[in-house]
């Protein structure tokens, strides 16, 4: 795409009409429009006022667009108008630039795996991926994004306010994951559980509205059940779920509460999950997703209460391999920043060591 094209597609995203974009960067209207139809070329510190007036980093302008995103977008026109898409964009610039210098960051990603074709090939998809995350039989998938890292999907939690739960772009290696980071921790983590699902099948580029949250169809409705027999898996919760049943002046309540908690999930997720493994019909079932979890609940069962993937969250192999660029001065401490998205300020970032004098001398002379 042409850079007079971009323009006009940030403009237009961010609702300026081109009068009030160019008043802002005192430019003549019709300059504007040429540079936007390509008839007139744009500076270097025009490029700049407009980025800068539009909220957009420069290499936007000139750089391609990532095939995955490009594909998709071919292929869904009007998708870009979306938060989440102009911010995947521009995390997979971020990522695939970063990894560019760090390759190590992205260590491992594993071999496409079949789509499931049935709910029994997602609780089989779940089986495998919790092999390759290294979980034991049965254990809570605490710190989803830093289990994913480890295998090549790096997982972003930014607040979107009420939009798309979640979104997914395959890299030329690894993966980028996008949290609307908006919503509750259990809503989280269930939307990149089933993210994780979309990377694993190598979906190159998935934009996922609700996840769960209604009957979803296809393959959305298998990842559904992928993600929830990941956070949730059926022997483990069969056994657990008999005995908190049996705790002396316990209710099916206080159960519900305990498995929330302990599975790090929200009550719609668990209440979906007894039903489709047979311990809890439709009616326990609704009373379930209207049980919230109390302060006194947490003390007296003594929960541990976690609040993960909340915004703005970075992956922490991706912040280790900006601050080494930064060390390594390939970026600057204002670059450094913006990758970091604002959960580093200049005080936090390493000191550097002083140029050494005879360089000095070599600029300044």
């Amino acid at each position: 795409m042409e850079i007079g094209a971009r323009v006009a597609e940030a403009r237009s995203e961010r609702g300026a009409t081109q009068a009030q974009l160019a008043a802002t960067i005192g430019m003549d209207r019709t300059a504007l429009a040429k540079i936007e139809s390509g008839s007139r070329g744009v500076s270097a510190l025009e490029l700049v006022a407009i980025a800068r007036a539009l909220g957009r980093r420069v290499e936007w302008f000139v750089d391609e667009t990532p095939p995955a995103l490009a594909s998709y977008r071919g292929a869904h026109p009007g998708v870009a108008v979306q938060a989440i898409d102009t911010e995947l964009d521009s995390l997979v610039r971020e990522v695939e630039f970063v990894t560019s210098h760090c390759p190590e960051l992205v260590t491992g990603q594993p071999e496409p795996l079949p789509h499931p074709a049935t709910p029994e090939d997602a609780e089989d998809l779940a089986a495998t991926a919790r092999r390759l995350l290294g979980l034991k039989p049965g254990q809570p998938v605490h710190e989803l994004s830093r289990l994913a890292a480890a295998i090549g999907l790096l997982v972003f939690s930014v607040d979107l306010g009420e939009g798309a739960d979640a979104g997914t772009v395959l890299l030329r290696r690894g993966g980028v994951a996008l949290i609307n980071g908006h919503w509750r921790v259990g809503r989280r983590r269930l939307a990149a559980a089933h993210e994780l699902g979309h990377y694993l099948v190598a979906d190159e580029f998935a934009l996922d509205w609700r996840v769960a949250a209604t009957e979803a169809r296809g393959i959305e409705a298998r990842l559904d059940r992928f993600a929830r027999a990941l956070l949730l898996p059926v022997e483990d919760l069969r056994q657990r779920w008999a005995q908190w049943l049996t705790i002396p002046d316990e209710t099916w309540r206080d159960a519900a509460v305990r498995a929330a908690s302990h599975y790090g999930t929200d009550m719609a997720t668990l209440a979906r999950r007894l039903v489709e493994i047979d311990l809890v019909d439709r009616s326990r079932s609704d009373e379930i997703r209207r049980v919230q979890t109390k302060q006194a609940d947490i003390v007296e069962k003594n929960l541990v209460v976690r609040d993960e993937m909340a915004p703005v969250a970075l992956p922490r192999p991706y912040e280790q391999a900006v601050l080494k660029l930064y060390r390594r001065e390939v970026i600057t401490a204002d670059r450094a920043l913006g990758l970091l998205r604002g959960n580093f300020d200049l005080d936090a970032l390493p000191t550097l060591p002083p140029a050494p004098e005879a360089e000095m001398w070599e600029v300044t002379s």
